[in-house]
């Protein structure tokens, strides 16, 4: 069989939590041949973050969204000039950037999602082609649009024994349960740490839960979990998508900043147990990527769960990049014509590839 063609391609994500952007570069096929040449994360500054975390909430008039976009997809260039100076000549040999954008709506349930990021503006700045606009294809499949990481999850634990779990805990939690025979089943799962960091900002007005602090002080109120935990979205099968703020409804305004911290990260580990509950066989592992592979109280409540909870750096991953290095094999993917997402990780209708490329 002929080789099959590996490209080197820069991912850029900007998180929900709207802290700045990732960027990694990976060499890969858009398959299982993946190798990792690192990455960075530029920050927003807190003008930036407020705006992005605005439009994520309210309805922005339209010039001041474009304006936001441009000001973001500027930030995203700076970030995608940046890694290929940190990596040299294995930056300058990057050929593609995979873009997706900063979601300021997910409407799943209307078949709506908005990412903002001009991949125009953006192929200008940084003089590569660009494939962005990941998402909206499965949607008009019939898809949830989200979790697009599940397929790369696949590729990354190919050769785990399963069943196993990969948890991604963004500002929302999803899961890729990977079985034998390639099976797959993925969605979201609840809040990841975006309600956390939302209550600690305003409570406490730091960014995040730093080590755990406030929420190891904390005493978890069982109750307000349930009454969280007691809404259509958990009980409803994976596939399944969410928005960051389609748990405004969680309320702990009632208790302690400490309480209020401990009883949020209990409501996303319960959420998440409750949908792994459905999963077809009970996982032997659980692999965590993402921001809230930092947060000891979070991890600590999923080894009260799972006997095997591990960082996915346990496999030489970096689980704060690991979502852009995601956009990079995604935009390969989109190169080679194959699918992005399946029945089984959006419930789409048909496994279909997606994005639009800019070059």
């Amino acid at each position: 069989m002929p080789a099959k063609k590996v490209y080197k391609s820069i991912g850029l994500m900007s998180g929900t939590s709207a802290d700045g952007v990732d960027a990694a570069l990976v060499e890969t096929d858009g398959e299982e041949n993946i190798e990792f040449h690192g990455g960075l994360t530029l920050p927003y500054d807190e003008t930036l973050r407020g705006l992005l975390l605005e439009a994520s909430q309210h309805n922005l008039p339209t010039t001041e969204l474009l304006r936001l976009e441009k000001q973001v997809t500027l930030h995203h260039a700076e970030a995608a000039r940046a890694l290929i100076s940190r990596l040299g000549k294995v930056g300058d040999e990057a050929s593609v950037l995979g873009f997706h954008g900063h979601t300021v709506r997910h409407l799943p349930q209307e078949d709506l999602t908005l990412q903002i990021g001009n991949p125009w503006l953006l192929n200008e700045a940084v003089g590569l082609p660009v494939v962005s606009d990941f998402r909206r294809r499965d949607m008009a499949k019939g898809g949830q649009g989200a979790p697009l990481v599940s397929m790369f999850h696949q590729a990354l634990f190919a050769k785990e024994k399963g069943p196993t779990i990969v948890l991604n805990l963004g500002g929302v939690a999803n899961i890729t349960w990977l079985g034998e025979n390639d099976d797959i089943i993925a969605g979201d799962t609840g809040p990841g740490c975006g309600l956390l960091d939302e209550w600690v900002q305003e409570m406490a007005s730091m960014h995040h839960d730093v080590d755990g602090k406030l929420a190891q002080q904390g005493t978890v109120q069982q109750d307000l979990v349930e009454e969280a935990l007691d809404r259509d979205f958990f009980r409803r099968p994976l596939p399944k998508s969410a928005d960051r703020f389609d748990f405004d409804h969680v309320d702990v305004s009632g208790l302690s900043v400490e309480d209020g911290a401990a009883t949020l990260c209990a409501i996303t580990v319960q959420a998440i147990v409750r949908a792994v509950a459905t999963m077809p066989a009970k996982p032997t592992s659980i692999w965590v990527t993402g921001g809230g592979v930092h947060h000891p109280v979070i991890m600590k409540l999923l080894l009260e769960h799972f006997s095997e909870v591990n960082s996915v750096d346990r496999r030489g991953f970096n689980p704060d990049t690991l979502e852009a290095e995601c956009f990079a094999w995604l935009a390969v993917r989109h190169l080679r014509k194959l699918p992005l997402s399946i029945p089984e990780t959006t419930g789409c209708r048909e496994a279909s590839t997606g994005g639009v490329l800019v070059d």
